[in-house]
């Protein structure tokens, strides 16, 4: 997620926007791209998600800068409208690309004037929770490269995330691994079976946290299209080699995971042309885009494009739209007459323009925004257009 605005898709500036600058072989555009808690306790309490409504039919999820400062400005947990039903504490860090180790902490003062104390935010946690909200931490972001290359570091990732959860009393957990946090060994080449050890030992994380806190844990993931909708045509070096190790590398740890996971959001921006099921490039700019990438993720797709490896379609309720609040939050923002378009087809089939959807999908869960300080910095444009679709 970009930490500040983008001048451009190539810029970045300290603690900010995203280069992404790979691609597979015939791809000429990218996609790619402190006060620690305590030691995790022997002992963990249900998660607060037990304790907080389920998801609405229709959800709104945004990310909240909780631990930097940013263009946009800071915004206290208890100042989050209620047009949010997931809150994604950004971000959890690691104290190493390679240790595990899990650290989040609020902003400091000195660099977000108006930030509140701990205890006034464990208790905006328990506030939001009560009016059927879910506070999750968000591991990773731009600046978090996470890879667990050990069954040490997965332990440690373990530990240290639920000690997160468990200090601030969250619901779960958010996994926005970027950059080269995630990529395949050369040789790996099914989704369905990875070898990987950063893929693998995710994987293992994810399952026991999961059973840690049990049903109620809330999970869910916002890949960029580089991880998921490019392995549509590229996964991985592949069997000959040459091709960027991360195209598609989100795609075994969703299938893993997807009887686990909550919501998957890709990120439907800072983004190069992706292929769709149409054999078409599709741009970022308006909700064509939305429609081919969301339609990929209901309907399946040949993996590398091999008719005998299908990543398996999603559950509509298990899938949000990724999208920029405004123009400052990232590239491909696009105003709220395409949102409604975008929605108009996926969940009814009207207005789809030149792409047509595989289906019709009622159930879509609903939108996701980077960010809720750029939409509040916005006059809360992005969360009044969900409100006035979804009612």
């Amino acid at each position: 997620m970009n930490r500040r605005s983008l001048s451009s898709w190539t810029s970045r500036r300290p603690r900010g926007g995203r280069v992404r600058c790979a691609a597979a072989a015939a791809v000429a555009v990218c996609a790619l791209a402190a006060t620690a808690v305590a030691p995790h306790a022997a002992a963990h309490s249900a998660p607060a998600a037990s304790r907080a409504a389920e998801l609405p039919e229709h959800a709104l999820v945004g990310y909240l800068h909780a631990s930097f400062a940013n263009g946009s400005g800071y915004t206290r947990l208890a100042d989050v409208p209620d047009s949010w039903d997931i809150i994604d504490l950004a971000f959890g860090e690691p104290t190493s690309v390679t240790s595990g180790d899990i650290r989040f902490s609020l902003c400091p003062p000195a660099e977000c004037p108006g930030v509140e104390s701990e205890a006034e935010f464990k208790a905006a946690v328990k506030a939001k929770q009560q009016a059927g909200k879910k506070v999750l931490i968000s591991i990773g972001g731009e600046n978090g490269q996470v890879r667990l290359t050990t069954p040490q570091a997965r332990d440690t990732f373990v530990d240290s995330v639920s000690s997160i959860i468990d200090t601030y009393g969250l619901d779960g957990l958010d996994i926005d691994f970027e950059g080269h946090s995630l990529s395949l060994d050369d040789g790996d080449t099914d989704f369905e079976n990875p070898t990987t050890p950063v893929i693998v030992h995710l994987i293992s994380a994810l399952r026991t946290l999961k059973e840690r806190y049990g049903d109620e844990f809330t999970l869910t993931m916002a890949p960029e299209t580089f991880f998921v909708q490019l392995g549509h045509q590229y996964y991985g070096s592949w069997s000959w080699g040459g091709q960027d190790p991360r195209a598609g590398a989100y795609l075994p740890v969703i299938h893993a995971l997807r009887d686990d996971l909550t919501l998957l959001h890709v990120q439907d921006y800072n983004s190069g042309p992706i292929m769709g099921l149409d054999g078409q490039y599709h741009t970022m700019g308006g909700a064509d885009f939305h429609i081919a990438m969301t339609d990929m993720l209901l309907t399946g797709f040949p993996v590398a494009g091999d008719p005998d490896k299908v990543f398996p379609a999603l559950r509509p309720e298990q899938v949000a739209i990724g999208m920029p609040a405004t123009p400052q939050a990232g590239n491909g923002h696009v105003p709220p007459a395409e949102v409604e378009k975008a929605l108009d087809c996926l969940t009814k089939g009207s207005a789809c323009g030149p792409y047509t959807p595989h289906g019709t999908w009622p159930a879509l869960r609903g939108l996701m925004a980077w960010s809720v300080n750029w939409d509040r910095y916005g006059g809360d444009e992005f969360a009044a257009t969900f409100d006035r679709y979804f009612g």
